[in-house]
């Protein structure tokens, strides 16, 4: 019989948790009752039961959804009703049916295994028990440092798949009873070593003297970094926290900006007596 404690509780954290805490809780337990590695009787249903409340509670969408409604939101063809916020009333359906016995052997849900060995970027410590047809699917590695989803074909059948955000060259994803192997495009400013990124960034050689404040590209946005004056060619600025998503571990790495001074080919004859005059004074 399918487990109905509540998924904060099955994964033993607070209400309030966050996403970093989730991640934590989930690698702790689907570790332990991982049925690869735990062999009582109970591993398997509490192992599915751990997938499913990791499932629904790192996605804000559906993590909303459970908080207003429970476990009914999930049920098959549930329609429950909630309040707007000017006193009328509308339906919320969370749950569409999915077709094919693999779908509804799972209620519903995606395949724990799948959930799984995606969270460990698609290399479960656990040996493998047998052989899947493996295919391969190529994306930029933004998408990849992003999370992204895509349309692919399965053993003839078109299946919509989730890319974990920090995902590496050469994971493997369990899609069903097939393993996906990810292949990343190369980024024209990112380069990745783990969860560490790196970004060259040009900038003047005036503003490498006296400092100012330059606007670093990140994963999601652009930031403001500040320089600080006489920073010499290939300084290496770290941004803590502002790299790729650790799967396995949790967390994100830092982005390292690699600072790369433009030397001018072309001066006038003003510039040329200011920097002459700056360095007859430096001597």
């Amino acid at each position: 019989m399918t487990n109905k404690r509540d998924y904060y509780q099955t994964l033993g954290v607070d209400r309030k948790a966050g996403a970093e805490e989730l991640k934590r809780a989930y690698r702790k337990l689907a570790l332990k009752w991982h049925p690869d590695r735990n062999k009582s009787s109970e591993a398997g249903e509490r192992f599915r039961e751990i997938n499913q409340a990791y499932e629904i509670l790192s996605d804000s969408e559906k993590r909303a959804a459970y908080d207003q409604f429970g476990r009914a939101a999930f049920e098959p063809g549930a329609r429950p009703t909630r309040q707007g916020p000017y006193g009328e009333t509308y339906t919320y359906r969370t749950h569409r049916p999915k077709q094919g016995a693999e779908d509804f052997e799972f209620g519903g849900f995606s395949d724990p295994f799948s959930i799984f060995e995606q969270f460990f970027g698609g290399s479960s410590p656990f040996a493998r028990r047998e052989t899947r047809p493996t295919y391969g699917i190529t994306i930029d590695l933004l998408q990849a440092l992003r999370g992204t989803e895509a349309e692919i074909s399965i053993n003839g059948q078109r299946k919509r798949v989730r890319i974990p955000a920090g995902v590496e060259e050469g994971a493997r994803l369990r899609v069903g009873d097939a393993d996906l192997v990810v292949k990343l495009r190369p980024d024209e400013r990112f380069t990745r070593q783990g969860g560490d990124l790196y970004v060259n960034l040009s900038i003047p050689f005036t503003k490498a003297i006296l400092g100012g404040v330059l606007t670093v590209p990140t994963i999601q946005s652009e930031i403001k970094v500040k320089v600080q004056p006489g920073t010499q060619p290939g300084t290496l600025i770290r941004l803590r926290g502002q790299g790729a998503p650790r799967i396995s571990e949790g967390g994100l790495g830092d982005l390292y900006v690699r600072v790369q001074v433009i030397i001018p080919t072309k001066l006038n004859k003003r510039q040329k007596e200011l920097l002459e005059t700056f360095e007859r004074e430096s001597a």
